[in-house]
């Protein structure tokens, strides 16, 4: 076809996101196609691109989809949006220096011999905290295998695994933008398929029940993990949690 319009596949294929997740923006409202031809086949004009360019740069800030919608509609100032998520790097900021520190106090120790503390050597890396977590639960040898598993994948395996991931956060967004009950069989469709996608990453060893729900339950308490499942709703990350939980106690 001409390039005055393309399709859902040239859209999907020019910007890395998937299909599923243009149609995920076509349902909640966000990016409507231009047209939709034969076969049902979604049609993007240039200024649907164009929009879209402006979903994604807002969405790599970190803005949650709820927002840049109201941004891009203009039922939110755009300064409004920016200083809610100006707080948000600040507190990334924050974490960040703390990393640099600690990296920049290690070079200057090995570079004159000197010994430094653990404490001074790992501050802001909070990921060593859920490292400790999960050698305590569920011990060393799992944790070390999930690590050799991810370093073994590469950089275009990881970039699938994340490309998966997106995927299954489209569908999260989806059934919580329906509003049907954790329970149901549309949530725990898409809970099965978490769990599928978690099991891979543990080389597909079957998760226990208290592990899965000892994991959903960071999706709640911590904010980097809730950041996947609070763009369309504040209450996504315990729809996702008790979702988990049912599938947990139904099937494992």
């Amino acid at each position: 076809m001409t390039h005055t319009q393309w399709t859902i596949q040239e859209v999907a294929q020019a910007t890395g996101i998937s299909s599923r997740t243009l149609r995920h923006y076509d349902q909640t409202g966000l990016l409507e196609p231009t047209d939709t031809i034969a076969g049902g086949m979604r049609t993007y004009d240039q200024r649907a691109l164009l929009r879209l360019q402006r979903i994604l740069l807002l969405r790599d800030t970190g803005m949650r989809l709820t927002t840049i919608a109201d941004v891009l509609d203009g039922s939110t100032d755009d300064a409004e949006a920016l200083r809610e998520h100006r707080t948000h790097l600040v507190r990334e900021r924050t974490r960040v220096d703390d990393q640099l520190a600690a990296v920049d106090a290690t070079i200057k120790a090995i570079e004159k011999g000197d010994t430094i503390m653990p404490n001074q050597m790992f501050d802001g890396f909070d990921h060593t905290k859920y490292d400790a977590e999960v050698r305590e639960r569920w011990g060393g040898e799992a944790a070390d295998r999930s690590d050799s598993w991810w370093s073994d994948l590469g950089t275009d395996g990881q970039h699938d695994f994340r490309k998966q991931l997106d995927e299954l956060n489209a569908q999260w967004d989806a059934v919580i933008t329906e509003g049907v009950d954790p329970a149901s069989d549309r949530a725990q469709e898409v809970a099965k398929r978490h769990v599928g996608w978690m099991t891979a990453s543990w080389q597909g060893q079957q998760l226990e029940a208290d592990m899965l729900k000892g994991i959903s339950q960071m999706y709640v308490d911590d904010e980097r993990f809730a950041a996947n499942y609070n763009r369309v709703s504040p209450e996504g990350p315990a729809f996702v949690r008790d979702a988990l939980h049912v599938y947990a106690d139904r099937n494992i």
